[in-house]
């Protein structure tokens, strides 16, 4: 069964995402900045956004353990816009293509819920899903086998009728895991040519 569905991811995917950006003007030592996003604001410190949890909560949960790095904690948020520069135009006009053929595109995303609101606004094409899960609204991270089995069952959908696109090897992996036809999206990807790999038609 060849996949008739379309199920992209959004960060560097379809839009830019970039945390470092704001923090390179605000740390210009790189070795700083590295150390930063080390042990000041690892990784897993902003999924927990992603996840649910509020920006005060996250905010107070770091400054308590860095008091002296209140300010550039603070900053991760109010510079979120400047981590999004734009859209990956080549992808985005795959899905315009894909769209004004009438493939039904969906999307699977961790965001958080008012930064997730904040880029809708910005980028009118993330309203045009046939319909979107966003990891904030469920409480439930890529890759948890929960978040695409939870996309499945709204959209009665099944796993193989469904091509997931991701710029996370391990999202890509959960996917697969579950059955899902898959593309892992890097800088280099001609996406348009993956998906036509898969039997569509752009």
């Amino acid at each position: 069964m060849k996949p008739t569905n379309l199920v992209f991811d959004i960060g560097n995917v379809l839009i830019r995402w970039d945390s470092e950006i704001p923090y390179r003007r605000l740390i210009p030592d790189p070795e700083e900045r590295r150390r930063f996003f080390t042990e000041i604001l690892p990784p897993e410190w902003n999924l927990e956004q992603d996840r649910g949890r509020p920006w005060p909560v996250a905010e107070a949960e770091r400054i308590a353990l860095h008091p002296d790095k209140a300010d550039l904690i603070r900053a991760f948020r109010h510079h979120w816009h400047e981590m999004v520069p734009g859209p990956i135009e080549a992808n985005v006009a795959v899905l315009e293509n894909a769209l004004g053929r009438g493939i039904p595109c969906y999307a699977i995303t961790n965001f958080a819920a008012d930064t997730f609101a904040e880029a809708r606004a910005r980028f009118p094409f993330l309203d045009r899903f046939a319909g979107t899960i966003v990891s904030a609204e469920l409480g439930v991270l890529k890759p948890d086998p929960a978040i695409y089995t939870a996309f499945l069952d709204r959209h009665g959908l099944e796993a193989r009728a469904c091509l997931f696109m991701d710029d996370s090897a391990k999202n890509v992996a959960g996917a697969a895991a579950l059955g899902f036809a898959t593309i892992h999206v890097t800088g280099t990807t001609d996406l348009a040519n993956e998906i036509r790999h898969h039997g569509f038609d752009l």
